[in-house]
């Protein structure tokens, strides 16, 4: 008899979506132990910019976008702007969801960039024109549900599938510490064909999906879980296609964007830190929802960063998961939290959503 193969991809995605707790966090030791490596960085642009969440290049320009619903190009050390999605007024979180907020940014093969915006949708954008292209508009519901919290996207090699994360059905990018607070299983993972103009739901019931990484011969996605500081696997082709599983487990910290690394592993950014030995916030509220609630309610999300550490933390990821190597500013000095890690032409570029700046250093010095 024939394998079912619908049977095997679904006992593991049950495996998968059944677990719903935090692990201890795993000892800053050997590989995780603290160093100062994240303290050599250079920051560039310093004021001139706020949140470049997400990083790509094209030839030697560098394109981010910024917490003022900015599409930016940097060329010869100058700052532009290329496009923009919203529309003015910006500058405060409840004026986001007109304004837009661009996250996830790649390069497509045809030369354009492919943009994520969290509120607004999906887009490709002319890298000098800076026409845009709605691809995907976050108004139009899939099954029932809205787009609320769109977040970062990969592209095949032949530019004709797109993949994104949409963070959560409920809560938006402005409101993300009630999706913290609740960690709800409302996120989902997308399929766009270019070709067809379609839209295809692969996962959900995902706990703040974020970062998306196709692996080298793309016949899988990583996807990263923040709230539940792991990443998947889904697998896109083979006898296990649709079905998911754990690629790395019980990480030191919440897991943000996830992109290649050089040497054939993956650079998976940290938004925060869960310290051991230490005091994690996050896990220390996990199985106390009353208080988790309570603090959530009364506390501004400004406040409840305080106890957050400053721990800048990048880990390179092996091929099946395991941890190469961390990057550490353990003071937060220099590096105070990453979002995405980018190589190009020697430098490691390095994203945070809320610094008004970028980083980078020499590869050679890590």
């Amino acid at each position: 008899m024939a394998p079912c193969t619908s049977c095997l991809a679904t006992a593991v995605q049950m495996t998968v979506m059944n677990r719903a707790s935090y692990a201890e966090p795993p000892p800053l030791t050997g590989l995780l132990q603290p160093n100062e490596k994240l303290r050599g960085v250079e920051r560039l642009f310093q004021g001139q910019l706020m949140g470049p969440e997400s990083i790509v290049t094209l030839g030697d320009v560098l394109y981010t976008g910024t917490a003022d619903g900015r599409v930016l190009k940097i060329e010869k050390g100058e700052i532009s702007t290329l496009a923009r999605f919203g529309k003015p007024p910006c500058g405060r979180p409840e004026l986001e969801p007109t304004c837009g907020r661009p996250l996830g940014i790649r390069a497509s093969p045809n030369g354009t960039l492919l943009i994520a915006d969290a509120y607004l949708g999906l887009f490709q954008v002319d890298p000098v024109t800076g026409n845009v292209l709605t691809l995907v508009s976050s108004r139009e519901p899939v099954e029932g549900h809205p787009m609320g919290f769109i977040n970062d996207l990969t592209v095949t090699s032949d530019g004709t599938r797109i993949y994104f994360t949409d963070s959560s059905s409920k809560w938006q990018r402005r409101n993300n510490r009630y999706l913290v607070m609740e960690a709800t299983a409302d996120g989902r993972l997308f399929e766009y064909n270019m070709v067809q103009d379609s839209l295809r739901l692969l996962m959900d019931g995902l706990r703040f999906p974020n970062g998306v990484q196709l692996t080298p011969n793309e016949d899988a996605l990583l996807v990263a879980e923040t709230t539940m500081a792991r990443v998947l696997k889904y697998r896109l082709s083979g006898q296990l296609a649709g079905a998911s599983e754990i690629f790395a487990d019980n990480l030191p910290g919440f897991p943000d964007n996830i992109r290649a690394s050089g040497t054939g592993g993956y650079w998976l950014a940290m938004a925060g830190v869960r310290p051991n030995p230490g005091f994690s916030f996050v896990d220390f509220l996990a199985p106390r929802p009353w208080l988790k609630s309570l603090i959530f309610k009364v506390l501004s999300q400004e406040v409840i960063m305080q106890f957050v550490p400053r721990h800048g933390l990048l880990l390179e990821l092996g091929p099946d998961g395991a941890v190469w190597r961390s990057l550490h500013d353990p003071a937060g000095t220099m590096v105070p939290s990453v979002s995405e890690a980018h190589e190009h032409d020697g430098w490691l570029y390095l994203g945070s959503y809320h610094a008004p700046f970028i980083s980078r250093i020499r590869l050679s010095k890590i």
